[in-house]
């Protein structure tokens, strides 16, 4: 549950946690790739992209309702 009822915060916390996943899956690969696992290595690559591009999304669509809430 979120501690503050808004759609902007709820929007900037998918964002962040979308963004430290990108981050984490850097340290999983790595491990994957010492251990010589060449699958589990293509799968954390596979999520990280996921990741960034729901990273830039959601960059894009804060940006987006920012800007149209100052106006």
């Amino acid at each position: 549950m979120s501690p503050v009822r808004d759609k902007n915060y709820d929007l900037i916390h998918a964002l962040q946690m979308s963004l430290e996943h990108v981050y984490r899956m850097e340290t999983y690969i790595a491990d994957a790739d010492a251990r010589g696992d060449t699958e589990l290595a293509t799968w954390f690559r596979k999520i990280q992209e996921n990741n960034r591009k729901a990273g830039d999304q959601g960059k894009q669509m804060l940006m987006s309702r920012l800007q149209q809430e100052g106006r």
